[in-house]
């Protein structure tokens, strides 16, 4: 209701106007140059989240500090040498650029203040080079009480913990994922399941993000981090599991082969997806008995291997491992609220003892475009600067340098940068009102934040709208940076002029450059993801050794999760490609458990693993966008060939794995394909 009402968001601006004029009058008092940083940093670390705004406010400290230190490092050596230090600056912000794209973390945050900060201090320090390390310090002592005022008023003032959001999420997700699966194993094929099945990937990505900011958080009792990453493994299984599942379902029943025995041990995991939250004992009392009834579904798949049998034998297993998950989630959302490290059942235990480390997918080229495009538009904004003279050309060009550093993450920035634009615009416009209509007329700081209250207090609003965010965040900038908020007021039109002009020039500048060195578009930047997945699974088919299967499935989500808006984007139907996206998931697991399978068995076997794998790094090579799937008799020979030794194997357990591996392939892979066996006397 308080949402609704926009309770929350006059909250959030009260706390913006709050920790801004707070950081304005210490900076006053204490008698710093220029205190509009430090009202400007304010509003930029404020997050509606408590930990999110404590933890935005260490990285962005961190980086400031080393934004300073490389200004004051390169300024006193090439302030002699225009040329050489514009390349400096441009070559430090693109590197620092570079690594803050790689991370994808809320941490990339550092690179990025260490990138731009030093063209804050850096350019326009050329005037005066033997005053940078002053300038400098005075500049980390302004964004630092900025930084300071702004997390204090956000973690103080009645805050909105990360915990809090953080479990509420979670409940909706698990609510979103069991009756997704509940669809998976029943009859649902709409458009919704699929839907679901890339809001998953989302968040996911989300929960990652949000347990950055967990150990800043000023909840009383706080969730660990480790506790959310094994939560984030088992529910990243569940997708590939599901889907599994699901394509076993409609196998079995379009051959004839569903038994009646199958039919039920669905229908009772659906009952129990559906059923309300069950105390530890006896969710797992009823999990036992799923898992025994899954294992008496599973047929011997010994030779003579029928192919009915080997869907079911996938089937049962797949139901298996997804009722596990769904446990472990289950106990992992128990483990999050409970106020001890104790874990409170044994599948936790083991949950967090197999925790890893989230995967990311990292697009170097695409980095190293958005790095270079930056340093383009920065060497050209100083050949201009140093070509005409203009006194103001440095803040010119470092509002340029920052706008391509903020928004180059992006395939397309000119929209982003056009809105900030036009945000700039209004700021610099409002400025002008209260510059020189209002101000003058201000005698004391109470007065004169009661007359900043009407624009800071909208800003501060308008900030929680996604669709304004851009807008709103260049309108802040343009009119508190020039607007006047120095150590004292100075009517001075043509430094006020000047300093627009070069707010509005560097955005403008920056549209343009990134235009001309940046836009890759949704297409082709989707086209890139796809065959990033392909390169690892063909990659990944070919190394020696076990495989990490759960660090393989993270970065397939997330690639999954950065497949969807672009597709979005391009407006055509998304769900063919994110199907296929999905099958190649699957695949990339099985490959991992074929790996898995070859160490762990005698060289004559592992033999016959060994050019199914090579098969099918081949076959992903091969893949082409713009071509349909290769069509590989070989590789699909292999697989049956394979199938045909393991099921004589006398080891069930290895006849097991292979034959459960190399269905998935099969049917991954060749789903048109005929039957295996189909016209073979076994």
């Amino acid at each position: 209701m308080t949402a609704r009402w926009g309770a929350n968001a006059a909250l959030f601006s009260a706390k913006c106007f709050i920790g801004a004029m707070l950081a304005y009058w210490i900076a006053l008092r204490i008698g710093l140059t220029r205190p509009y940083w430090a009202v400007a940093t304010a509003y930029i670390v404020a997050q509606p989240l408590a930990g999110a705004a404590v933890s935005k406010a260490i990285f962005r400290l961190i980086g400031t500090a080393l934004g300073a230190t490389a200004a004051v490092v390169l300024v006193p050596n090439l302030v002699n040498a225009p040329e050489l230090l514009s390349l400096g600056l441009a070559l430090w912000l693109g590197l620092c650029l570079y690594i803050s794209l790689q991370d994808r973390t809320p941490r990339s945050y550092v690179f990025l203040l260490a990138g731009y900060t030093a063209s804050i201090i850096g350019f326009p320090s050329v005037e005066a080079p033997g005053a940078v390390f002053t300038t400098a310090l005075l500049r980390v002592q302004e964004i630092s009480l900025g930084i300071l005022c702004g997390s204090l008023a956000q973690a103080v003032i009645l805050p909105q913990t990360v915990t809090s959001q953080l479990l509420n999420r979670i409940e909706a997700i698990l609510d979103d994922v069991e009756r997704w699966t509940r669809d998976a194993l029943g009859e649902a094929r709409d458009e919704a399941l699929d839907r679901d099945r890339r809001r998953l990937a989302l968040d996911i990505n989300e929960l990652h993000q949000l347990s950055i900011h967990l150990p800043f958080d000023t909840a009383r009792f706080l969730p660990r981090v480790r506790t959310v990453r094994a939560f984030q493994d088992q529910l990243s299984l569940i997708l590939p599991l599901a889907s599994a599942a699901e394509d076993r379902i409609i196998q079995l029943r379009a051959i004839g082969a569903l038994p009646p025995a199958a039919e039920a041990l669905v229908a009772r995991i659906r009952e129990w997806l559906a059923m309300p939250p069950l105390d530890v004992e006896t969710r797992a009392a009823l999990i036992e008995e799923l898992l025994a009834d899954a294992r008496a579904l599973e047929p011997a798949a010994a030779a003579p291997l029928v192919w009915g049998d080997a869907l079911l034998l996938s089937l049962a297993a797949r139901l298996a491992d997804l009722v596990s998950a769904h446990h472990a989630v289950r106990d992992l959302r128990e483990q999050m609220r409970s106020p001890t490290r104790r874990a409170v059942s044994p599948v936790v235990a083991a949950a967090l003892a197999q925790t890893s480390r989230r995967a990311f997918h990292r697009d170097r080229p695409a980095a190293l475009r958005a790095a270079l495009g930056t340093i383009m538009t920065i060497l050209l904004g100083c050949a201009f600067w140093i070509g005409t003279g203009w006194a103001d050309g440095a803040g010119a060009v470092l509002i340029s340098g920052v706008a391509c550093a903020l928004f180059g993450a992006s395939d397309d920035p000119r929209p982003m940068i056009l809105s900030f634009l036009w945000g700039t615009i209004i700021g610099v416009v409002l400025a002008a009102i209260y510059a020189f209509a209002i101000m003058p007329r201000v005698t004391d700081f109470i007065t004169l934040a009661a007359v900043l209250a009407p624009v800071l207090l909208v800003i501060g609003s308008l900030l929680t709208v996604p669709r304004a965010a851009l807008i709103t965040t260049g309108a802040m900038m343009g009119f508190i940076n020039i607007v006047g908020l120095n150590d004292h007021y100075s009517a001075d039109f043509v430094a006020f002029a000047n300093g627009a002009l070069a707010q509005i020039v560097g955005t403008a500048f920056a549209a343009v450059t990134v235009g001309l060195f940046q836009v890759i578009g949704a297409d082709r930047s989707a086209a890139r993801i796809i065959r990033a997945g392909w390169r690892d699974i063909a990659r990944r088919s070919t190394l020696p050794g076990r495989s990490n299967v759960t660090a393989w499935v993270s970065k397939m989500l997330d690639r999954i999760g950065l497949l969807a808006p672009r597709l979005a984007a391009m407006g055509d139907d998304p769900g063919r490609p994110m199907l296929d996206a999905l099958r190649d998931l699957r695949v990339g697991v099985t490959v991992g458990h074929l790996r898995d399978l070859r160490v762990d068995v005698g060289e004559a076997a592992a033999g016959l693993i060994a050019p199914v794998l090579h098969g099918v790094g081949r076959y992903y090579a091969a893949r082409r966008l713009d071509q349909p799937p290769p069509d590989d008799a070989a590789l699909l020979e292999g697989i049956d060939q394979a199938m045909r030794a393991f099921s004589y194997d006398e080891d069930a357990d290895v006849r097991r794995r292979a034959v459960l591996a190399l269905t998935g392939l099969r049917r991954n892979l060749f789903p048109g394909a005929p039957p295996y066996g189909a016209g073979v006397a076994a």
